[in-house]
């Protein structure tokens, strides 16, 4: 309580340069030494920006089907998938990403679930049949 405080109480001069403290991210990473992710490696890999017409389910199989190729030795899939995932959201997809509880995601697949229920709800699979029969 003493800090919000002591924020009133700052000038305007002196708020820029104050203390950011920064959160942990949402992805909980498992240890990894000397891991690096080439950027001529992330280029190739797909993106997604969480749009209505784009299609979840594609975006993952592209990028499972690009990530399976860039598997360094002493790491496994799981682990690049995990590492590479925030190279390749956008928009609002990133958005969503970033609003996730700090150390929220532990998996891949905790990851790619999350994913799909965001931007591929069960109310979305229920309403294909009636979209298709009315043709829309």
């Amino acid at each position: 309580m003493s800090e919000n405080k002591d924020d009133a109480k700052k000038t305007l001069r002196e708020w820029p340069t104050q203390q950011v403290t920064h959160q942990p991210l949402y992805i909980t990473f498992p240890e990894a030494q000397n891991f690096e992710l080439k950027s001529g490696l992330i280029h190739l890999l797909p993106l997604f920006r969480g749009l209505k017409n784009e299609d979840p389910h594609k975006f993952l199989k592209e990028f499972h089907v690009v990530s399976s190729g860039m598997k360094p030795h002493a790491f496994t899939k799981h682990q690049i998938n995990q590492r590479a995932f925030p190279f390749l959201v956008q928009d609002s997809a990133n958005e969503w990403l970033y609003d996730l509880p700090s150390g929220s995601i532990t998996s891949w697949n905790e990851l790619a679930k999350l994913l799909m229920e965001k931007y591929f709800p069960e109310a979305k699979v229920s309403n294909l049949p009636r979209e298709i029969l009315g043709i829309k």
